[in-house]
């Protein structure tokens, strides 16, 4: 299994927006690093939803539902489809993560413009254990 971080903000599409479909499609992803990890992603992988924008947090998990198909936005890239798993008992702040020694590493704090990026089976449960 492998873990993701996908980002949005939460004024186009929020982690409530998701709730209210159950599942829905990841597209519109238009770098191709991060369209990489979309295509690296697999069945029932592990994604944490982020609210980037002024909220700065990790909110919920969800799981890979479907893996890549063509993004039906623009046939060029690629999308997944992603479900809900669960709402985070607490937020994972930005600021908790950048004060996190074990989180250093983690490639979303290195390359914080990529909307989709790994994260290290460590990482996923040192995170899982700052939203308990």
């Amino acid at each position: 299994m492998n873990y993701w971080i996908v980002k949005s903000e939460p004024e186009s599409y929020s982690w409530e927006d998701f709730v209210a479909k159950g599942e829905d499609t990841w597209d519109g992803v238009r770098n191709y690093q991060a369209r990489n990890f979309l295509k690296a992603m697999k069945k029932g992988d592990l994604v944490f939803f982020y609210h980037s924008g002024k909220s700065k947090e990790l909110v919920g998990l969800a799981e890979v539902s479907e893996t890549a198909f063509p993004d039906p936005t623009n046939k060029d890239w690629e999308a997944v489809k992603l479900k809900i798993r669960q709402k985070l008992k607490k937020p994972v702040t930005l600021s908790q993560i950048k004060s996190d020694e074990k989180l250093s590493q983690l490639l979303m704090l290195r390359q914080s413009r990529l909307s989709v990026s790994p994260v290290e089976k460590e990482e996923f449960e040192q995170l899982m254990m700052l939203s308990s």
